[in-house]
């Protein structure tokens, strides 16, 4: 038997409702791949230390990050559904750097990182289609290993 608030769901969200989602993807996409963020010579650039590219796409990111967050407090914006904006406070441990070193280490060898990856798969290089899998199954193994490992 349904529940009343399952039934709800289900009335409020029909099957169109994510198309909001796959068309913000497709934005995201097309504007990964105007803005070179997806180019794999821009990625090798920024590690080589040879233009600022990247650097001022990722500083204008954690910028207007900080603001956002800055203004969901501020202001305690909720969701379009009326829920409030929770933060959880994270604390620090040394296994963000080990995480940070094996992240950074396997974008410059792919010269790809989560975000665009189905871009760069959507423009044809379909080698990537590798580092996709390989994402993949590292999310896969960390999950099933995570309870045994430190944290």
């Amino acid at each position: 038997m349904v529940s009343t608030s399952e039934t709800e769901f289900h009335q409020q969200n029909k099957w169109y409702s994510n198309f909001k989602y796959l068309l913000t993807g497709i934005l995201f996409g097309i504007i990964f791949v105007k803005a070179e963020i997806i180019s794999w010579f821009r990625i090798q650039e920024m590690f080589r230390l040879q233009s600022f590219h990247m650097y001022g796409v990722i500083g204008s990111a954690i910028l207007t990050g900080m603001i956002s967050v800055w203004l969901i407090k501020k202001f305690n914006i909720k969701t379009m559904y009326g829920e409030p904006v929770t933060i959880a406070p994270k604390k620090f441990n040394k296994g963000h750097i080990y995480g940070g070193l094996i992240f950074g280490f396997g974008w410059a060898l792919t010269g790809a990182c989560p975000g665009p990856l189905f871009a760069q798969i959507g423009t044809g290089a379909f080698a990537v289609t590798v580092t996709l899998i390989s994402a993949v199954l590292g999310t896969w193994i960390y999950g099933y290993f995570r309870d045994r490992l430190p944290h």
